[in-house]
This record gives structure tokens, sequence and C-alpha cells, in this order.
């Protein structure tokens, strides 16, 4: 199977197939080769306890880059399909999605606890509080965001947008804790995008977020801050079966 390295598995599916003949849906390569490798585990093509091959073997075999091939790994070991062992390779260590998403040095659940009661009122200190250069990175962020197709870059935007508004609180505490998660929160991101492509619709919830900032409405921010994170709990619920 070949995906075509654009990031965007541009061809048409009636253009392109799966190696059983199938089509391929037009996702971006990184998805494509996510959804391959996921169903060779979960169908048992590859065995709990196997090796995979490399990254070389594997950006050969589809096509694509192994920063692609690298970008789908991670989300298999963050729904708890395989872990990597440094100098040793990616190893499957079940045949179904974990019950916790594991995100860095921080679990799904762990986020989806603490971000309300950090992010929420940040928000609203930032739409209180936010100085025009801060408004104009978050502008320029956002912007950013809006027009970016590689998705590695989008989540680190998104991360990155969310920095801000900590930042923009005033609050050192809401700021210090941000930043500490912010790897977490872009491994989440990359997975919810990879699995419930939800890129689009946190497009239109961060630009919510910054019009209530903007406006200095600190209930609207409050509550645009609340709904993304409400929608993307329930995204995160959705793969996990909860």
């Amino acid at each position: 199977m070949n995906l075509s390295d654009s990031r965007t598995a541009g061809q048409p599916a009636n253009e392109s197939t799966s190696a059983a003949g199938d089509p391929l849906p037009r996702l971006s390569a990184a998805e494509a080769v996510f959804n391959a490798i996921r169903s060779e585990i979960e169908t048992g093509t590859v065995d709990v306890g196997a090796k995979l091959s490399s990254e070389a073997t594997l950006a050969q075999r589809y096509g694509v880059s192994r920063s692609v091939v690298r970008e789908a790994l991670r989300s298999c070991t963050a729904l708890g399909l395989t872990i990597t062992r440094t100098g040793k390779g990616t190893f499957v260590i079940a045949n179904q999605i974990a019950k916790d998403l594991a995100l860095g040095h921080y679990s799904a659940r762990d986020l989806n606890e603490a971000r309300p009661h950090i992010e929420v009122p940040a928000a609203g200190l930032a739409a209180e509080r936010r100085s025009a250069e801060q408004l104009e990175h978050l502008r320029d962020i956002i912007v950013a965001m809006t027009a970016e197709d590689d998705p590695e870059a989008w989540v680190g935007l998104d991360s990155s947008f969310h920095a801000a508004i900590a930042r923009a609180s005033g609050n050192k505490v809401f700021a210090n804790i941000v930043t500490d998660i912010r790897d977490a929160l872009t491994h989440q991101s990359e997975t919810l995008n990879m699995v419930a492509a939800r890129q689009h619709a946190s497009d239109r919830e961060h630009q919510n977020i910054l019009q209530a900032i903007e406006s200095g409405d600190a209930p609207a921010a409050r509550d645009a801050m609340g709904a993304h994170l409400k929608a993307v709990g329930a995204a995160l619920d959705s793969i996990l079966g909860a």
C-alpha cells in the first residue's frame, strides 16, 4: 500500500486501495498508516507480543516519510496498543484500546478532571486582563491554525493557544500548570485528530474562545472554554467506549 506523503492522501477514494483491495478514505497519510497498523493489531494479523517492523520498513511499505510513521505509532501507543522501547523497537502489548489513554506523564482521565478547573477560569481572567500584544498573539495562532494542513504542526499550535491563554490570565499558577501539561495536551490533540477527526471542530471552538477574549467578556470566555473542553472529553469517551 502506498499512501501519498503529501499528508493529505489526496487521491479520490476510488483511486487508492488498501492491501485488501478496499478503497481508502480521504485521510491524512498519518491517519491512513495509523488505521492500517491498528487494524492489523485488532484483527490479530499482528499478535500481541510481536515486534512491529522498523519505522524505515513501515515508511517504505506505505510510501510515506518516517515522521508520518512516527506520528501514527505515537497514537497506537496512546491507545495502549503498543509500547516503544528505545533501541529495541515498537511492540504490540494489547489488541484492544486501553480504558485510559497514556499521554506522556499524564493520562486522558487526569487531563479531563483537571483542565476545567484550570483553563475555564484562566480564559475568564484572560478576557479581563489580556494585553494588546497578548491578544494579537492569540489572533496570530488562530490564523495559523485555520490555515495549517500539517497535523503535526497544528497540534503544536493547539497547545500554544492554550498556553497563551493561561499566560494572558495573569495568573502564574495557571500559566505554570498549563506549561507543565503542554506535552500531554499535544499528545491528546494528536490522538483525537487521528481517531476522532477533531481538528476542524476544535478550530471553531478556539475561534469562539478568542472572540470572547477579544470582547473582554469573561463569562462568555469561560463558557466557550468549558464547551471546548466538554467536546474534547466527549470525543475521548467515544474512543474509550465510556
